[in-house]
């Protein structure tokens, strides 16, 4: 199969964008209208929507079971069956924005299918791609595994944007499963509401939207640099990525088992799905509480370790303010 070289601006000056997402509350499209709002406004660019759709579609709110029964196949990278892609077979674009959430510390599954599919390896290629993840607060995860299948595929990522919840880490422990497994979000029992301020859409999603309709107008944005760099793109706690890194092995762990114990809506599966919970309960009270300890305790003499941590995992964008009043 060929494939042309990176994208170019035609000699009249217009350009093609592709929006990808999938988003199940909701939020995720929020998100990804405030990036491409300054892209559509501007009559030299052409915007593209791609909304993902899962053949079988998933719930909200998520029944209790159907919702922990899914770890296996969204851990273990198992893509679901999608609806056909709304694209023209031989379209290319200037630039894809790849918008996705986080299950279980992996890209959604309806993210890593389209990643599989035959369009996806025909216009990711040689293409500048942006990353933009919508989620509770751990994400370095799942960004690598994305990064792996974006350079399989031949992509050019040049940037990456994180928006995560507006509630501390013990708090959305809370929050963040009731919204999943009720559809409520409200601020509750003196927490705050689940999910992303909606003043925190607003006030960054501009922002890297004006950035990338400057560099495709004056010719960086060429796949080999970030352009958002300076606009605080991504923040990275580098106390959460061990706890990431840990959590993620926990649930490859419990995939395989779950897995082993039958396919989904088995009694099997749901049998090993409830002491899950209770494993998870038990962890949360316990071993939750001392490793946020502990990492109090140890930051010190770990901090030019988990500063390495953090400037990797914050890379290519990185979280420098320096451009940030420029862009707003």
């Amino acid at each position: 199969m060929s494939h042309r070289s990176a994208p170019t601006a035609p000699t009249a000056q217009t350009f093609k964008v592709l929006v990808v997402g999938y988003s199940q509350t909701g939020q995720l499209d929020r998100i990804l209208d405030a990036v491409q709002g300054p892209l559509q406004a501007d009559p030299a660019i052409t915007i593209e929507r791609l909304q993902l759709r899962p053949q079988t579609p998933y719930p909200f709110p998520w029944p209790f079971f159907r919702f922990l029964e899914i770890l296996p196949e969204t851990v273990q990278l198992k893509p679901p069956p999608l609806a056909p892609l709304a694209l023209e077979p031989t379209e290319r674009y200037d630039l894809v924005v790849l918008g996705y959430t986080v299950w279980f510390l992996s890209p959604s599954p309806p993210t890593v299918a389209f990643l599989h599919t035959a369009e996806a390896q025909r216009l990711l290629r040689d293409t500048p791609v942006v990353t933009v993840v919508g989620c509770r607060n751990m994400w370095t995860q799942a960004q690598q595994t994305l990064q792996e299948r974006l350079r399989e595929l031949g992509a050019k990522l040049c940037d990456h944007v994180a928006f995560v919840d507006q509630g501390a880490s013990l708090a959305t422990l809370i929050t963040t499963p009731r919204w999943l497994l009720t559809g409520r979000r409200d601020a509750f029992l003196g927490l705050p509401p689940a999910g992303i301020a909606e003043a925190e859409i607003a006030r960054r999603g501009p922002r890297f939207g004006c950035a990338l309709r400057a560099a495709l107008h004056d010719g960086t944005l060429d796949g080999n640099r970030s352009v958002l760099h300076g606009l605080e793109a991504v923040t990275v706690d580098e106390g959460l990525i061990v706890s990431e890194r840990i959590g993620l092995r926990s649930f490859r762990l419990w995939s395989r088992l779950l897995r082993a114990a039958g396919p989904q809506g088995s009694l099997g599966r749901r049998s090993v799905v409830l002491i899950y919970v209770v494993f998870l309960l038990l962890m949360i009270v316990t071993v939750v509480p001392l490793s946020l300890l502990l990492r109090r305790l140890l930051r010190p003499l770990l901090r030019e370790r988990l500063e390495a941590l953090r400037a990797e995992c914050e890379r290519p964008s990185g979280s420098g303010k320096e451009r940030v009043e420029e862009g707003d």
